[in-house]
């Protein structure tokens, strides 16, 4: 009896341990040419092992990371998910010496190689490095570094995972209007044939990130039909070719640029391709249901571009919504994901590209925190400094949704209040002391979202868990114990 018990209890502890763990469901991605960039610039970062059950049950068999972050890596393993591991730009200078980079290989590649390992395919030297905005900060370390991985690679005997630099869209230009007039930028044009050279010595493809939204946020002249795939807006021609949206046009003045410089046959990958769905009033999910199902019809059909038929390799930007993130480039930076930070779907959609009512699987077991909110204390009496209070608030948190055009601009001056304060108490796991404000807060059990505005409750974070987990096992061992005295 005692050992039946001890075997219940054993399989309870199973089951505790295992809440949150996604399951493999059915597949519903045919076209394996689709991969995501999974970030994790996020307060409360959804667990690995949910993002990976997403990834699985959405059929997704390909994932770019920015970094090699070893938990994320530990739950990838044994998927078989082909995996894009990344050296940020700031490790790129330490990555000139060999001994780094041989250590960087062995400590983020090797160990995760054993067999039932991680699928890793590529490894990303850098993130966009020679971005114009960078002002040469990476100029003189993107090639060593580059050079430098792929000799630790190939010594490790791991010469079969290629590794590139994902580059932005802005290291080419067109002298023209259309895209025959594509070249490499002159600022960095001789950096950038001596990366291309190496990337075709070895066998590595060209990876560029192309942002039809963009086109249209950073220019207000820039006809909105083109950044879609409808083929609505007035069409251009170049060399018997017709384009009808930024994005054909885009990858073909890459093509163009290889081409001119003797590389056109070098494999491109679209390393990210997305569209935001807050932050500005052209980032709204209409919008980005828009984009993404003309884009997955398109890469459905095979067809490419007009300079480069065939399958395209594309990673959509990207998985979850990031609050963290700088907002330098835009309030839309944070809510790029075609899912919401906590893993739910923002709208339908088809990675098959066949129908566009389709809905994508959400993560399952997320566990979030109290169903409480922080809000403005409209009874306050000292209410000078709202002001100032709303202003740190949103400094301290994510407020990108209150701008014009987002989802929750049109609250009035209480709920812009209530929202910031809200924010802020989530980011800090509902603090009772992230809720004072000095007397201008109060915590409510009310949900405070108003129509399609949502005040989110954060999810438990992976490191609130791992206080919840020993107490829980405490517990079970001394019931355990007691049942067993008892019998």
């Amino acid at each position: 009896m005692a050992r039946a018990i001890v075997q219940w209890l054993w399989t309870l502890f199973m089951v505790m341990g295992l809440v949150g763990m996604g399951n493999c469901g059915n597949s519903n991605n045919n076209n394996n040419d689709i991969g995501v960039n999974w970030g994790n610039m996020a307060s409360q970062p959804l667990p690995p092992t949910n993002v990976v059950g997403m990834l699985k049950d959405n059929g997704i068999q390909k994932v770019k990371l920015f970094d090699a972050d070893s938990s994320t890596l530990n739950a990838l393993a044994g998927t078989g998910i082909e995996v894009m591991v990344a050296i940020p730009n700031d490790m790129l200078s330490r990555m000139n010496k060999f001994k780094y980079a041989k250590d960087w290989v062995k400590k983020n590649v090797t160990k995760h190689l054993y067999n039932g390992g991680v699928n890793i395919r590529y490894v990303a030297v850098g993130n966009e490095p020679l971005l114009a905005s960078y002002n040469d900060s990476f100029k003189q370390t993107t090639l060593p570094a580059l050079e430098n991985i792929v000799k630790a690679l190939e010594e490790a005997g791991h010469g079969d995972i290629k590794a590139s630099v994902p580059l932005n869209a802005d290291v080419y230009e067109s002298s023209s209007t259309v895209p025959s007039g594509g070249d490499f930028r002159g600022d960095v044009k001789d950096l950038m044939l001596d990366i291309v050279g190496f990337l075709k010595e070895k066998g590595a493809p060209f990876i560029v990130n192309i942002y039809p939204f963009l086109s249209l946020y950073q220019n207000p002249n820039f006809p909105e039909e083109f950044a879609f795939f409808d083929g609505n807006g007035k069409s251009i021609n170049d060399n018997s070719h017709t384009y009808n949206n930024v994005f054909d046009a885009n990858f073909d003045t890459l093509v163009w640029a290889l081409k001119k410089n003797g590389y056109g046959d070098l494999k491109i990958v679209v390393g990210e391709i997305g569209w935001p769905t807050d932050g500005h009033i052209k980032a709204n999910t209409k919008y980005a249901k828009k984009f993404y199902n003309g884009l997955l019809k398109k890469l459905a059909s095979n067809k490419g571009t007009p300079m480069r038929s065939g399958q395209l390799e594309v990673f959509l930007f990207g998985l979850l919504d990031e609050n963290t993130k700088s907002i330098d480039p835009g309030d839309f930076e944070r809510h790029w994901g075609i899912f919401r930070y906590d893993g739910q779907p923002k709208f339908s959609m088809d990675l098959n590209g066949k129908d566009n009512s389709k809905t994508l699987v959400g993560a399952k077991g997320v566990q979030y925190m109290e169903s409480k909110w922080c809000v403005f204390n409209k009874d306050a009496k000292n209410q000078d400094n709202i002001s100032a209070s709303v202003d740190y608030a949103c400094s301290m948190s994510d407020c990108t949704s209150l701008g014009y055009g987002s989802s929750c601009n049109d609250l009035d001056v209480n709920g812009n209040i209530s929202y910031a304060y809200n924010m802020y108490f989530q980011f800090n796991e509902q603090s009772v002391e992230a809720c004072d404000f000095d007397g201008l807060a109060t915590i409510t059990s009310n949900n405070a979202s108003q129509p399609g505005c949502l005040f989110p409750i954060e999810i438990v974070s992976a490191a609130f868990r791992l206080t919840i987990v020993p107490i829980q096992l405490l517990l079970l061992f001394s019931f355990t114990l007691v049942l067993l005295v008892l019998l």
